[in-house]
C-alpha cells in the first residue's frame, strides 16, 4: 500500500525520539518531516540529538540526514509535506494548544502526545481498545476550527494505562465499579530522563510527580465518557483516588490497584481473569499494525508482573496484570503494568493514528 507521510513535531525529545524509532519500517507510515525548537532547526537530525539520544537502538538511517525544521516557524511548510503529524513538544500548555491548532487549521491532522488538549471538549482522548467511538467527535471539532482535513486527537496520560485498561473490560461486562484506589510507581523515562541524566534517582524514590495525581484521577472519566452533541462529557464515576511515585526504573509504570464494586455486582476472581483474557478492542478487530494480539496478559506467579520482564510484551503495547486477590477494605486488589513510552506515549499515539487512518479520518493528500 502507499504509505501515509508522517511528521514528528518535537522530534529531539525522548518521546519524539521514540516516534522516530517507531516510524522505522512501519508498514503504513513513512517519516517525511522532523521539527523541533529553533536551536535544533537547520541541523541534521543526527547532529541535533548528538549526546542525548536516549533510545536503546541506533538512530534510524532514514532520519539521520533529515534537516530539522522549525516547529513553530515552518507550520505551513510542514503541513504541505505530510498527511499528518505526531506532536510531542516541550512547551507551556497554552503554547502547545495554540501550536496544535495552527497545524490543524493548516489542514494537517495532529495526533498529540501532549496533555494540553486533553480536556478540550471536542478533542477525543483515545485509547483505541477502550473508547474508539470518541473519534466520532472529529466532525464537530472540524466545524469549530473551520477545517476540512485538520483536527487534533490526543492519547491519555501514561499513568492511567496501567490500570484503566484493566477496569474497562469489567465495566463493559456489566460489573459496576463504585470506587478505585490506585498507587502508581512510575519510571524515570516518564520524566524524559535516563539514569545518566538523572543520577539523583539511583537508589531513590520521589513521592511526588507534579500534576500526575489529578490526571490519574480525572482522565479515566473522560475515556469512559460519552459524546453529547458537540462535546465529550466525562463519566460521573467511579470515584478514583491515586498516589503517584517516581521510582528508579528505566521504563514501565506499575500500579497497585484496589477496586470496590457496587453491591450485588461483584464478579469472582475467575470471572475477572476470564474477562481480561477474552477482551478485544477495536484495535484488535481491525488488526492494526501496532495492536497487541493479546491486549491483557495475566500472570499467576506471585512476583509478576515485573517491569524488567513484562514491559516489552508484544512490542511494549500489551497490558500486564497479576496478584489478583480479595482485599479486606475493598473487594479486590491487583497489580497492573504498562510500558510508559510505548503503550503510554509514542506507541499509543501511533496506534491511535492507525485507528484514525483505518476509520477514514486521516487520508492521503
Amino acid at each position: 500500500m502507499e504509505k501515509y507521510k508522517a511528521g514528528v513535531i518535537g522530534g529531539t525529545g525522548m518521546v519524539g525520539q521514540r516516534f522516530i524509532t517507531l516510524m522505522e519500517n512501519h508498514p503504513w507510515f513513512q517519516l517525511t518531516a522532523i521539527a523541533a525548537s529553533p536551536r535544533s532547526a537547520g541541523r541534521r537530525y543526527e547532529d541535533a540529538v548528538s549526546g542525548r539520544w536516549a533510545m536503546q537502538t541506533p538512530i534510524p538511517q532514514e532520519a539521520r540526514d533529515m534537516v530539522v525544521l522549525d516547529a513553530s516557524a515552518d507550520v505551513e511548510k510542514i503541513a504541505g509535506m505530510v498527511d499528518f503529524v505526531f506532536c510531542a513538544v516541550d512547551m507551556k500548555k497554552e503554547e502547545i494548544r495554540a501550536l496544535e491548532e495552527r497545524y490543524a487549521k493548516a489542514e494537517c491532522p495532529v495526533v498529540s502526545n501532549n496533555s494540553a488538549h486533553r480536556w478540550t471538549e471536542d478533542v477525543p482522548m483515545v485509547v483505541p481498545e477502550l473508547n474508539p467511538g470518541h473519534i466520532e467527535i472529529i466532525p464537530a471539532q472540524r466545524r469549530r476550527l473551520g477545517t476540512k482535513r485538520g483536527f487534533i486527537a490526543v492519547k491519555s496520560n501514561c499513568s492511567i494505562q496501567s490500570y484503566t485498561p484493566l477496569l474497562t473490560p469489567l465495566m463493559r461486562a456489566g460489573y459496576e465499579i463504585e470506587s478505585v484506589l490506585a498507587c502508581t510507581y512510575q519510571a524515570i523515562s516518564g520524566a524524559g530522563k535516563t539514569f545518566e541524566r538523572w543520577p539523583e534517582m539511583v537508589d531513590n524514590l520521589i513521592p511526588y510527580i507534579g500534576g500526575e495525581e489529578e490526571k490519574s484521577e480525572q482522565e479515566p472519566l473522560k475515556v469512559w465518557g460519552r459524546i453529547e452533541g458537540d462535546r465529550i462529557v466525562k463519566a460521573e464515576g467511579p470515584a478514583i483516588t491515586t498516589q503517584c511515585l517516581r521510582v528508579p526504573v528505566s521504563d514501565g509504570h506499575t500500579a497497585a490497584v484496589f477496586v470496590r464494586f457496587r453491591e450485588g455486582k461483584k464478579p469472582t476472581e475467575e470471572q475477572i481473569k476470564e474477562i481480561w483474557k477474552n477482551f478485544r478492542g477495536r484495535a484488535q478487530e481491525l488488526d492494526l499494525p501496532s495492536a497487541p494480539k493479546q491486549f491483557i496478559h495475566y500472570f499467576e506467579e506471585p512476583d509478576r508482573p515485573q517491569a524488567k520482564t513484562e514491559r516489552d510484551l508484544e512490542g511494549g503495547m500489551a497490558i500486564s496484570a497479576g496478584r489478583l486477590r480479595p482485599d479486606t477494605q475493598y473487594d479486590y486488589k491487583f497489580v497492573g503494568l504498562s510500558h510508559n513510552t510505548l503503550r503510554g506515549a509514542a506507541g499509543g499515539s501511533v496506534l491511535l493514528a492507525e485507528l484514525l487512518c483505518a476509520e477514514g479520518y486521516i487520508d492521503r493528500r
